[in-house]
């Protein structure tokens, strides 16, 4: 029989099945917008499937523009973003999916009068080999990066490092 989670503030501090509302767990922040990844760290972080919602403003990207080992997938939950697929735009909106199988260079932007809500999940199975190539079209859209790289830290060095946030009821809607 697996145990319960031990949660501390809406965070699991064990590994176990767990029922946490997304008003009650943590959120972080960059300019980037807010991301609540309901897992927790160490042994309590999800082994085989990262899971996360993403409250973007528009014009933010998700992410930095890149390619992984793993498949991920996305589902709008409310308003408009703009994914950048294989050097492609495509327009989305509201319960649009998204697929990506390995090895598929993406990042969403939201776009937009207002804030974008994605749900993305994503396989940790395999490597951990994040790759991040140069694309213009995210590079237009400030989701990219100017030089290859395969470090996080690279890619992400012009950008504040998130912090945690209390939650604020003007994140989600009702």
């Amino acid at each position: 029989m697996v145990s319960e989670a031990r949660l501390e503030d809406g965070v699991p501090q064990t590994e176990g099945w767990f029922v946490v509302n997304a008003r009650e767990t943590r959120w972080v922040h960059n300019e980037m917008g807010h991301y609540c990844g309901f897992e927790g760290k160490g042994e309590a972080r999800f082994p085989s499937l990262g899971i996360n919602l993403n409250v973007l403003p528009p014009g933010a990207p998700m992410a930095m523009y890149h390619e992984e080992p793993g498949q991920e997938d996305f589902l709008v939950l409310r308003g408009e973003c703009l994914l950048i697929v294989e050097g492609e735009e495509r327009p989305l909106r509201q319960w649009d999916f998204v697929h990506c199988p390995p090895h598929v260079a993406h990042v969403i932007v939201g776009a937009g009068e207002g804030p974008s809500y994605v749900l993305a999940v994503g396989s940790r199975l395999g490597p951990n080999e994040v790759v991040y190539p140069v694309d213009r079209v995210a590079l237009e859209r400030g989701a990219g990066v100017e030089t290859e790289t395969a470090v996080p830290a690279e890619a992400y060095a012009g950008l504040a490092k998130p912090s945690e946030t209390p939650f604020r009821d003007e994140l989600l809607p009702d």
